[in-house]
């Protein structure tokens, strides 16, 4: 029998996480498909500061296929993906929200998929609930530009609800970078990849811990794991500032040779220096975000740090690493 591992990422959802295990309880006991499997639930407490830890050992205690894997602090949602990837024991493995803003009920449609051959089945939204409309608008944007200034395919409208084969996790597992973006790194191990549509419900409870300001750092991460775009953007702009500075020299030199009109003053040089001032301060910053990410990596440390699996000691578990 094929083994399926359910890997719930948590920061903060002790009122969401007794709503989802009544839902996925059917789909545990092979209720909502035509096939059975054996199946692990992975739930990855990142360091949460309310009392979701102790939900989780608690269903621990009612269902022993309840997995509980506790990071020592709060390494961030990319981080405690990766974590579950290490723990998932089965051939596929699903990432779904503990928001119950996923549903459980499409997880049998990707298993179809995925007996059919396909290694990655992702969850394309068709709507995304109660969102607020600036945050659409946002999202909608960023995929946009993330999609114009990257090589590789960027899939629009998709989170981290998927469904990913055995041989997709093992390459995820060996990509230990700090700096993560999961979204690019799914499309850059390539692999037959097939969609399942759904329409995204609003959050069972709570408050998303992804402020505007999460969002922006997110989509800044996104970009420059993703594409290195914006450094030959900076190396564009200064050649087209460059030229531009070049033209204007050559038509205030021919206008004062023969119209004599004096040189333009104060308040255009001023102009000029600001402008070329705000260019190389935005340039520098751009190859500040690389550098940063280049100082992080050298460091060598594990994206993750595992307090306790299942209550005990991670080293415990033979083939298993903490990080």
């Amino acid at each position: 029998m094929k083994k399926v591992s359910l890997i719930v990422p948590c920061y903060n959802e002790e009122r969401n996480l007794d709503a989802l295990y009544v839902k996925l309880r059917p789909l545990l006991d092979n209720g909502l498909g035509s096939r059975e499997y054996d199946w692990e639930v992975i739930m990855i407490d990142d360091g949460s500061r309310d009392a979701s830890l102790a939900v989780m050992r608690n269903l621990r205690q009612r269902d022993d296929r309840i997995n509980v894997l506790s990071l020592s602090r709060n390494f961030g949602k990319e981080c405690a993906m990766l974590a579950g990837f290490d723990y998932a024991s089965g051939d596929c493995a699903v990432i779904l929200d503990a928001d119950l803003q996923d549903p459980v009920e499409v997880i049998p449609e990707m298993l179809k998929k995925w007996e059919d051959g396909y290694k990655d089945v992702y969850g394309n939204r068709e709507t995304r609930g109660n969102e607020p409309w600036v945050r659409k608008r946002f999202t909608l944007a960023y995929y946009n530009i993330l999609s114009k200034v990257s090589s590789g395919e960027v899939l629009r409208n998709v989170g981290d609800f998927r469904l990913l084969d055995r041989c997709c996790i093992d390459e995820i597992c060996g990509l230990r970078e700090t700096q993560r973006y999961t979204k690019g790194l799914y499309s850059w191990i390539g692999f037959s990849k097939s969609e399942v549509s759904y329409d995204r419900s609003d959050r069972n409870a709570g408050k998303s811990s992804f402020s505007y300001r999460k969002l922006v750092n997110l989509a800044i991460e996104g970009i420059t794991s993703h594409t290195t775009s914006p450094l030959r953007f900076a190396s564009v702009m200064g050649i087209v500032v460059a030229v531009a500075a070049m033209a204007f020299l050559v038509y205030v030199l021919v206008k004062t040779l023969v119209y004599g009109d004096p040189v333009a003053g104060y308040p255009t040089l001023i102009c000029v220096i600001l402008f070329l001032g705000g260019i190389q301060l935005l340039s520098l910053g751009i190859i500040g975000e690389y550098i940063g990410r280049i100082f992080l990596e050298t460091k060598g440390r594990p994206p993750y740090i595992v307090a306790s699996f299942n209550g005990a000691n991670p080293h415990e578990r033979p083939g298993k690493h903490a990080g």
